[in-house]
């Protein structure tokens, strides 16, 4: 099976006023649709992890997925999302990305896959390799991590870094110059630098 693809944007947003993020237009089009064209030759289906009115997100033809938890209790219980979709497509592993990071690398999902750990789980990262600065929201997460991770959330422990350390993740490591590719934009004047690299490139 092709690999499965969860974007993550369940979160309040409330730095950019609780506006969702993934729908912010940049470059002239809907964030969504920069994300959704970076990932079309990585990965195979898509869903979208949101909360609230699924409406909103209605033109876009993607398969929603809201937290199994409430009161929004962070990316964490988006991956739980992510692995209880993939579980349901018999996928032994899910990719995630961010809702608001337009600019994540066009080769994500193989580098991922050629970094697994002996979990099979596997992070990004980005700057000097002997320093990088993780991106755990950035993953490939294998299908039999859900069991503890719900126990995990269910005990209100909800850091990624932290649940992903105990799964000995691998570490994949992309450049951050001339810019950081995992540069995400949650606040407006992270949406006017965005405007301002999109007309550079």
């Amino acid at each position: 099976m092709t690999l499965p693809a969860m974007i993550l944007a369940g979160g309040r947003a409330t730095r950019m006023g609780g506006a969702d993020k993934p729908l912010l237009m940049l470059g002239g089009r809907p964030i969504l649709s920069i994300i959704l064209a970076r990932l079309a030759p990585q990965a195979g289906p898509v869903a979208l992890n949101v909360n609230g009115d699924a409406a909103r997100y209605g033109g876009f033809g993607l398969p929603i997925r809201a937290d199994s938890l409430p009161d929004h209790p962070g990316p964490l219980a988006g991956i739980l999302a992510a692995l209880d979709w993939a579980a349901e497509l018999g996928a032994p592993h899910v990719l995630t990305v961010a809702g608001d990071t337009p600019f994540f690398p066009d080769d994500l999902a193989p580098r991922l896959l050629a970094a697994r750990g002996p979990t099979g789980l596997a992070l990004a990262a980005s700057g000097r390799t002997g320093d990088p600065r993780d991106h755990p929201t950035f993953g490939l997460w294998p299908v039999g991590l859900r069991d503890d991770l719900a126990a995990t959330l269910a005990r209100g422990e909800g850091r990624v870094r932290s649940f992903a350390a105990r799964h000995q993740p691998g570490i994949a490591v992309w450049d951050d110059r001339p810019f950081d590719p995992f540069t995400n934009i949650n606040t407006p004047d992270d949406l006017a630098r965005a405007e301002a690299m999109i007309a550079a490139l």
